[in-house]
């Protein structure tokens, strides 16, 4: 097996586009198999959030006041 040190800088080496499509498929090969219930899961919790908002059960938030209070309370400004 070859050095890793000598893999990686060989890698690093590469042009910028090489390595991110280098670095992606790695990352891939890190994922467990892929959650087939994922899209209708999805679906029935946008479904959901849009249902509550329009029968006014869900609070909302302007995004203005909200991120004031975010730089206030988080960011002491």
């Amino acid at each position: 097996m070859r050095d890793t040190e000598a893999w990686l800088a060989e890698v690093l080496g590469l042009p910028e586009p090489a390595r991110a499509d280098l670095a992606a498929r790695i990352l891939e090969s890190l994922d467990g198999p892929p959650d087939t219930d994922v899209d209708e899961a999805w679906a029935l919790e946008s479904e959901r959030r849009c249902a509550a908002i329009d029968s006014g059960e869900a609070v909302t938030s302007d995004w203005g006041e909200l991120r004031r209070r975010i730089e206030r309370d988080i960011f002491g400004r």
